[in-house]
């Protein structure tokens, strides 16, 4: 799909071209950052470097902008999610998976935290729609990890009578806890101990 090409002007001399994907990245930042309603069409415009008129012409209204945003988090800086549940054994996803997501929760180089689970915390009623988009991200993540416990114990990986529901709602739990805790400050080291210990619940 061919992305629209506009041109951001500012001042004299040659215009520069305007960068869809960079700019959106920038929005999935501030987003990241503030929550969908701390973050202010002001905040939007300073970040991406355009005005509510090319933002809007670009990726449609704030609402609209925020679930683009959400998209390129979700198969961008949290891929490692998606990717972790192709691992061999169970005890392999939750250990790569919870591993991976103590780096990523703690990393310098992004805001703190997830970008889904705080996005949620943050949502008032008048933004229920957004909070139920972000609940839908939530509830698919804790299906896959149903379905891939589901597959663990029809391989023998895990004990025959293994609550997999349960047991997927229990990572899912573990991974909020932990977005929480490095919004809060906690460490690499200490989630990652966090990881562990949970983990340590699959070993065959």
């Amino acid at each position: 799909m061919n992305m629209p090409e506009i041109i951001n002007k500012r001042g004299r001399g040659r215009p520069a071209a305007f960068d869809y994907e960079s700019a959106l990245d920038s929005a999935m930042g501030a987003f990241w950052r503030y929550g969908f309603e701390g973050t202010s069409m002001t905040e939007l415009t300073r970040a991406m470097g355009m005005n509510k008129t090319r933002i809007y012409a670009a990726y449609g209204s704030k609402e609209e902008l925020f679930q683009k945003a959400l998209n390129k988090y979700a198969n961008g800086p949290v891929k490692f999610v998606a990717d972790s549940l192709n691992e061999k054994s169970a005890f392999d996803v939750v250990k790569k998976l919870l591993t991976n997501a103590a780096v990523n929760l703690t990393s310098t180089e992004q805001p703190y935290g997830c970008m889904i689970i705080q996005g949620a915390l943050t949502c008032s009623k008048e933004s229920q729609h957004i909070h139920e988009l972000l609940s839908t991200y939530r509830h698919s993540y804790e299906k896959q990890l149903f379905e891939r416990l589901e597959r663990a114990k029809a391989e023998k990986d895990i004990p025959s009578d293994a609550d997999t529901k349960s047991l997927a709602k229990f990572v899912a739990t573990v991974h909020q806890g932990m977005s929480v805790q490095a919004s809060s400050g906690a460490s690499t080291e200490e989630l990652l101990t966090v990881a562990n210990m949970a983990a340590e619940r699959f070993k065959h």
